[in-house]
């Protein structure tokens, strides 16, 4: 069931941003006068199709999926070849180059605004996001060395407003990929503002296939550890936890939130442990000993609060379609600059996604909410337009760059270029 539920979320992922990329070609060949001789989903043979219009476009699935095409009125082909004198008019060589350009270009161009329409939509419906506030500072980390202190929220990153902790990872992803300073603006939690940065030197060497938020010590600020449910038989019933107890210190030491709690419970199965409890305004202590699991981590059957503060994010519509494009173009140079490293050996060719991963994230995005796999749908679609851009004969890119050279050198370049 899971299997078909990932393959039907990357069906309807990756189905209509081929469309609209086949779409952005159909439309503009249109509007430039050169006749279609066919629209294809997928590849290879065709398994179903139908005719339309003045012109009998034909209308196709090809049994391949992954891709599509646009089969144009094309002298160069003897399959698409006009035959008919009025048609020589229509013929897609005979265009003028900036006619070419725009047709080979209006399919990453589609994908471009599907991906801001998308995300701009996703900004005006208002995105739950984790805030940006921090937690604790990991003890020598980049961040604590730069002054940063726990529960004050950031609110630019190297001049850059952000509202959202994907909005400050995304500004840190940045800095580290460009080894920039990466310059905070904090709001404190009891008033006040005040700058942290972190040296160019010290940010260019995180690793940008990693997590680079750990690697600076920065993390999502967390409630205090506050117990929610205690399950019946397990060690935390048995040392008398109940549902609405704040744990303040376990063997006096002061716990920031629930993620520390449950650490300090994991590293020790089978030890005793001394706690400190907020219970109806007074302070119990209690004795904890964590059972093994079997596998040397301490488990009490007790769930703790522990999800990250919640901002909705939300812009009008003006502000909504600024921000997808802004957006759109950012992931865009992000992209590239990381196929630039990807060339020179500073970053892994793994990172190149295939079809499999893809349809696996698709499947994860899809269960997690609406919201995530609108997002998932714009980046792949993002992904889509840059892939088609660069500079490779097969593709969008390798034809531009074939017609810029056209452009530059005023005259159409001998066939055995092309």
């Amino acid at each position: 069931m899971n299997l078909l539920y990932t393959v039907l979320a990357f069906a309807l992922a990756l189905g209509p941003l081929i469309v609209i990329h086949e779409l952005g070609h159909y439309l503009v060949a249109r509007l430039c006068g050169v006749k279609v001789l066919r629209f294809s989903i997928g590849m290879g043979r065709v398994v179903w199709s139908r005719r339309f219009g003045r012109d009998r476009t034909e209308w196709a699935i090809s049994i391949l999926p992954l891709g599509g095409y646009v089969k144009m009125l094309d002298s160069r082909d003897p399959e698409t070849a006009p035959i008919k004198e009025s048609d020589l008019a229509r013929e897609f060589t005979r265009q003028s180059v900036w006619r070419r350009i725009a047709i080979v270009a209006a399919g990453p161009i589609a994908n471009f605004l599907l991906a801001i329409g998308l995300m701009a939509a996703l900004y005006m419906h208002g995105v739950d996001e984790p805030s940006a506030r921090l937690r604790v500072a990991q003890e020598n980390s980049l961040a604590a060395q730069a002054g940063v202190r726990a529960g004050d929220t950031v609110v630019a990153v190297n001049g850059s407003p952000v509202r959202a902790w994907s909005e400050l990872r995304w500004q840190v992803m940045h800095a580290a990929v460009d080894k920039a300073d990466v310059r905070l603006a904090l709001r404190g939690a009891h008033g006040g503002t005040y700058g942290a940065t972190i040296p160019a030197a010290q940010v260019g060497r995180l690793d940008v296939e990693g997590d680079v938020m750990d690697g600076l010590g920065l993390a999502p600020w967390r409630p205090q550890p506050r117990v929610q449910e205690v399950l019946a038989g397990g060690a935390g019933a048995r040392a008398g936890l109940q549902a609405g107890d704040m744990v303040l210190r376990v063997d006096g030491e002061p716990m920031v939130d629930g993620i520390a709690f449950i650490d300090a419970v994991r590293a020790a199965p089978g030890r005793g442990l001394q706690l400190d409890v907020e219970r109806a305004g007074r302070v119990v202590n209690l004795a904890l000993t964590p059972d093994n699991d079997g596998k040397g981590t301490g488990v009490i059957k007790v769930m703790v609060a522990q999800a990250p503060e919640m901002v909705t994010v939300s812009s009008n519509p003006f502000e909504a379609i600024v921000r997808g494009a802004e957006r759109t173009w950012d992931t865009s140079i992000m992209t590239l600059k990381m196929i630039g490293k990807m060339l020179v050996g500073e970053a892994s060719w793994k990172n190149v996604t295939g079809p499999i991963t893809i349809a696996d994230y698709a499947g994860q995005t899809a269960r997690i909410g609406l919201v995530s796999y609108l997002q998932f749908i714009a980046f792949i679609s993002i992904s889509l337009g840059v892939m088609n851009l660069l500079p490779i004969p097969v593709l969008d890119g390798g034809h531009l760059l074939y017609y810029s050279l056209e452009v530059l050198t005023g005259r159409p370049l001998p066939a055995r270029v092309g």
